[in-house]
Formats: C-alpha cells, sequence, structure tokens
C-alpha cells in the first residue's frame, strides 16, 4: 500500500469532495463518488486515508453459521485487526443494507487501532453507538441484522466496487458532509496540490459574492482584475 505524505493528508483534510471531484472531472474522471452513503454523525470530522478494502459476497447459510467467528483468519475480523492506522477500511457490501457491515464494537476497534474512518455501501448495526464516537463512518442506512445473514466476508486488500465507485487498495478516500470520494492513488499529491489552490480561490469567490459582487468574471475568473483582487487578498490573508 502506498503511503501518504503528512503534506499531502493535511492538505486534503482541508479540502472538500466537491472541489476533488471537479479536479477529477477535468482528468476525465467521472465515477469517484461513492454513490448513497451517508455520514453516521453530523459533525464527524473530515476522513482521509488509504483504501484498505473488505469484499463480501451473498452469504450461503451453511458456511455463516454463528460459529465462523471463532476463526481468527474470518476476513470481516481480519480485515479489522490488519487495516493499518491512518488508513480507510472501505467494504464493498454490494449495496445491500438489509443486513449490517459491522457494528459499534469493530468500529471502535478501528478507531483504537489508529485507522482514519470506515465506509461501507451497505449498513451499521448500532448506528447511534457509532455516531456518537465522533469516528469518521459512512454507510447507506442503520441495519440491525448481523452480517451473516446476507454478506460473507470473502476477501480483503483486493479491487472493489462501493457505491458504484472503482476502489483499489492504496487509493485515497476523503469524506466529508457531502459524501465520500476515492482518489486513484497515483493522483493524490497532484490532486492535494491542485485543491489546496482551488480551495482558497473559491474561499475569495464566496466573500466577494456575500460582499455583493456578481459572479460573471468572477466565477470563473475571466477578468484579469479578478485575478488581481484575488493576489492581493491571498497576501493579506496569508493564503
Amino acid at each position: 500500500m502506498s503511503k501518504l505524505s503528512d503534506t499531502t493528508r493535511n492538505k486534503l483534510k482541508s479540502v472538500s469532495t466537491a472541489t476533488v471531484a471537479t479536479a477529477l472531472f477535468k482528468r476525465g474522471l467521472r465515477i469517484q463518488m461513492i454513490q448513497d452513503v451517508h455520514p453516521l454523525g453530523p459533525d464527524q470530522p473530515t476522513m482521509v486515508g488509504e483504501a484498505f478494502t473488505l469484499r463480501y459476497m451473498p452469504a450461503r447459510e451453511d458456511l455463516n453459521t454463528i460459529e465462523v467467528f471463532r476463526d481468527r483468519a474470518h476476513p470481516q475480523r481480519k480485515a479489522i485487526e490488519d487495516c493499518p492506522p491512518g488508513a480507510v477500511l472501505v467494504m464493498d457490501s454490494r449495496k445491500d443494507a438489509r443486513a449490517a457491515s459491522a457494528g459499534a464494537i469493530l468500529v471502535t476497534r478501528l478507531m483504537k487501532r489508529g485507522c482514519a474512518g470506515v465506509v461501507t455501501d451497505g449498513g451499521f448495526r448500532d448506528s447511534a453507538e457509532i455516531a456518537r464516537l465522533g469516528f469518521p463512518a459512512f454507510h447507506h442506512r442503520p441495519s440491525a441484522p448481523t452480517n451473516l445473514t446476507l454478506h460473507q466476508a470473502i476477501e480483503i486488500n483486493v479491487p472493489i466496487g462501493c457505491g458504484d465507485a472503482p476502489v483499489f487498495p492504496g487509493d485515497v478516500i476523503l469524506g466529508d458532509s457531502d459524501g465520500v470520494i476515492v482518489i486513484p492513488a497515483h493522483l493524490a499529491d497532484e490532486i492535494a496540490n491542485e485543491t489546496f489552490e482551488m480551495t482558497a480561490f473559491e474561499d475569495f469567490v464566496t466573500e466577494q459574492v456575500q460582499n455583493g459582487r456578481g459572479i460573471f468574471g468572477l466565477y470563473p475568473a475571466t477578468d484579469e482584475q479578478t485575478l488581481k483582487d484575488f493576489a492581493v487578498w491571498r497576501k493579506a490573508k496569508g493564503r
């Protein structure tokens, strides 16, 4: 798994999924947003980390009795213990939230191990408890039934689809109040640098619009005066 630099990680923590989506769109990447996942807690911090993946397949009843959890090599349990500190556990639950992908105990273990967050395109049980952790967690909706009801954990750290987005191990995952987006690993530094600059300009534009300025020539910056004003603003703000 590639390792994010502290500089790239910190820059991505200061930008939005919306800004990153625009930067990826300019590169022809249009399906990187994980669909229909939502933050469990309204005030959870921005999530940034490398993807560590878990793939579920449809459960077969004779292979998914409660006794399977006695096996230390069970892929779900192993993923919780193997996900590296600073990484995000991303689960392919086939967009099926009829049974949980995990619950509060496993998510708490991820948090205590120093992981950066967790995402499933299914659901979590104990969702209110997870929301109170203050740990970045995203799912489709709450789901009480155990994962064994419908999901068989089958592989860890392989390419997956999560909410219709392709996720390869080591891709960079960014999550905020708008959702979760996947940044291809080889573009992480480039996207972080570009979106950090974009965010400074967007903050300038927002301030200008709040002060009553119109958007023509401002956004996008087609007037030369806009760039001059931005340079002055940036110097004054230390941005």
